[in-house]
């Protein structure tokens, strides 16, 4: 594999409804890397404001790393254009986006159709919970 040194990255806010701490976050990466023989550089943790990916594009211009590992994909930026520009500039730098609980990547442009269908389920399924969730609340309310 040509991809040898790869920085994790990991959340400190929710994804998607999802909450794992960073520690356990870290883990997984380690332990992905190990089985796959990657160099695992130290993570950078995304700032905590909804819809920050500055860390991600930061660590994807870093010139000491051939890749990002992420925890999850769902960590990827909810907005599907952010999304694809997050792809285009792994693509444009040659560099590999891989992510460990769903044994996934990104280096090229066959990688994103894949990754962008399990996107659109998740879509679907999160925000179908949340509306259930929202109902219930009414529904309570009102009870009340």
């Amino acid at each position: 594999m040509k991809f040898k040194k790869v920085r994790g990255y990991v959340f400190c806010r929710s994804f998607v409804g999802e909450r794992v701490p960073t520690h356990v976050q870290n883990l997984v990466i380690r332990q992905f890397c190990k089985e796959k023989k990657l160099e695992y550089l130290l993570s950078g943790v995304e700032y905590a404001m909804k819809d920050s990916s500055l860390i991600l594009d930061n660590l994807i211009d870093d010139k000491d790393n051939n890749g990002i590992i992420a925890y999850s994909l769902f960590q990827l930026p909810f907005n599907d254009k952010k999304r694809n520009d997050i792809y285009k500039k792994i693509i444009r730098k040659k560099k590999l986006l891989l992510f460990a609980v769903e044994k996934k990547s990104v280096s090229t442009k066959a990688d994103i159709n894949l990754i962008e269908q399990i996107w659109k389920i998740k879509k679907v399924t999160y925000q179908e919970n949340y509306k259930s969730i929202e109902n219930r609340l009414k529904n309570q309310i009102e009870i009340l």
